[in-house]
């Protein structure tokens, strides 16, 4: 099959698209977890000193010096768990949606890659939403959960099922922007720099880490919000929400300037830009590569031997 084939291939195998999401889902998390740990940290609105960290490579060091060289890794075994699952069924139902809204030519309309965004986020963030309270109750700085089984077991039993879905509302409002803006800006690129349509990787590369740079910035505010909710940031929830947890996204808005100001939307915006461009290069590199790879092998990869 020659390359300028790829862009007309029709990508319909669903076993294809759950394999490559998944794989894309899992390399784009592991890659890029310790600048993850570090964003975390970072958007901590009462820091602890120790953890009042003057910039990503200072954060780095400074966990791994004072708390160990796993650290920077903790919480990484159930986001791997949770983003094989979510990334397929995300890239799967973005494809779906993609060739039933434009079955002649998808991923050529803003609006259809906005679309199709929007409800790939809907399924990712209903999987990924209780992936996250874990990995970032197990993320902050003297974090007493050391395992992923202990720590879900310690959220329902003092918070209730609820706790793992207390920032599900924010999420959404942070992520289908931040996913829209992601696909249109990708799709947008990637015909930009590669009119031919013939597969090359360095333009996967390019445009995905422009998307990623573009989304994360736009949504920065909305994930300082998530970061606390999830979080539940002992001195900040015991100052100013007056109850013994916080809830909402208004809240949890609200609360972020009362205790920083407006700069406080910004916090750990740095980390997490730094996180997000390699991150989402990485997803559609090796989504886009499998999915080549793939229609190259045109028999059901999901079946044996």
């Amino acid at each position: 099959m020659a390359d300028d084939e790829y862009e007309s291939l029709p990508t319909n195998k669903i076993s294809a698209q759950l394999l490559a999401g998944a794989a894309a889902g899992i390399a784009e998390h592991s890659v890029m977890y310790p600048v993850d740990v570090v964003k975390t940290r970072m958007q901590s609105l009462r820091p602890h000193p120790v953890a009042d960290y003057r910039g990503v490579g200072h954060a780095v060091k400074t966990i791994v010096h004072m708390e160990g060289i796993r650290t920077p890794f903790r919480g990484l075994s159930v986001v791997v768990a949770g983003a094989g699952p979510a990334h397929a069924l995300y890239f799967a139902a973005y494809e779906a949606i993609k060739r039933s809204l434009s079955p002649r030519n998808p991923g050529n309309s803003s609006s259809v890659n906005f679309c199709a965004g929007v409800v790939a986020t809907l399924i990712h963030d209903g999987f990924m939403n209780p992936v996250d309270v874990i990995k970032q109750r197990m993320q902050v700085y003297g974090s007493p959960h050391r395992g992923a089984v202990q720590c879900i077991g310690h959220i329902f039993r003092t918070e209730g099922f609820r706790a793992f879905y207390r920032s599900y509302t924010t999420q959404l409002t942070m992520n289908i922007p931040f996913q829209c803006c992601n696909f249109v800006v990708y799709e947008k690129l990637r015909r930009v720099l590669n009119p031919t349509g013939q597969y090359n990787p360095l333009i996967h590369i390019v445009a995905g880490a422009s998307a990623g740079a573009c989304a994360a910035a736009l949504s920065n505010p909305l994930d300082v919000a998530k970061t606390l909710l999830n979080t539940q940031e002992a001195s900040v929830v015991r100052t100013q929400s007056g109850r013994a947890d916080m809830t909402g996204m208004m809240r949890a808005m609200r609360t972020i300037r009362a205790q920083n100001g407006m700069i406080g939307y910004t916090k750990g915006l740095k980390a997490r830009i730094l996180y997000q461009m390699p991150a989402t290069a990485i997803s559609w590199f090796v989504y886009e590569l499998l999915k080549y790879a793939f229609d190259l092998y045109p028999e059901d990869v999901s079946s044996p031997g």
